[in-house]
């Protein structure tokens, strides 16, 4: 079970984010400096205990209208060889020391962890608080036979997400799995996906609506 220490972070999550957004394909540009406040989220866990998993629901409230984004971290205590592409940066944890933070979505462990959601085989956490699953958080896959072993994945950011090919081990079959990264609070996943990823995005009035985090459809 992730444990969530109450320390210091510096630089910040957020402040992290405020230079890294903007530089993203998916980011609603309002050519301001991006005013970021955290609104939702929740982690998983890395079985061998190694990478912190969060995806985390960020407001941006710098144009004329919010926008909310979904951002996936790998928080890791080393670098990762040929990975700085996906790097969003480094920050210096109070407990764990220094911290390579990378974007989730290009980070093995993970994208396992992720699949392994979908396929009933991890237990979503809740963001703020050790050791406690989140009943609000739900995911299911509509494909009979899948273990939650992958044989490979690849990961492509565009303006409206990152869909990520993943090809199922042993058998060898592939499944597209798109990560919404601006999120529609409210909106679920389309009749034809064959699984999805559900959990609470803020609405205009304070409350929050199950939205979909990320959709599965088959490999075109």
């Amino acid at each position: 079970m992730a444990v969530i220490h109450r320390t210091t972070l510096t630089p910040t999550k957020l402040e992290l984010l405020a230079a890294w957004l903007p530089a993203q394909p998916w980011y609603r540009s309002t050519g301001q400096q991006p005013e970021l406040a955290r609104t939702g989220g929740f982690r998983l866990d890395d079985p061998k205990g190694e990478v912190g998993i969060e995806f985390m629901v960020v407001t941006d409230t710098s144009g004329d209208q919010p926008a909310t984004y979904q951002v996936l971290f790998g928080y890791r205590g080393a670098p990762v060889a040929g990975a700085d592409d996906a790097l969003i940066g480094t920050t210096e944890h109070g407990v764990l020391g220094q911290r390579w933070v990378y974007d989730g979505a290009h980070d093995p462990v993970v994208v396992a962890q992720l699949f392994a959601l979908l396929v009933g085989e991890a237990e979503p956490q809740m963001q703020s608080t050790s050791d406690t699953p989140d009943p609000s958080v739900t995911a299911r896959l509509d494909e009979t036979g899948i273990t939650a072993e992958l044989a490979s994945f690849t990961a492509t950011d565009g303006p409206d997400g990152t869909d990520i090919q993943v090809t199922a081990a042993p058998d060898g079959r592939r499944l597209t799995l798109r990560i919404n990264r601006v999120l529609q609070p409210g909106r679920n996943a389309d009749g034809q996906a064959l699984g999805h990823v559900t959990a609470p995005a803020p609405l205009p009035d304070g409350t929050t609506a199950p939205t979909a985090f990320a959709v599965v459809h088959a490999h075109p």
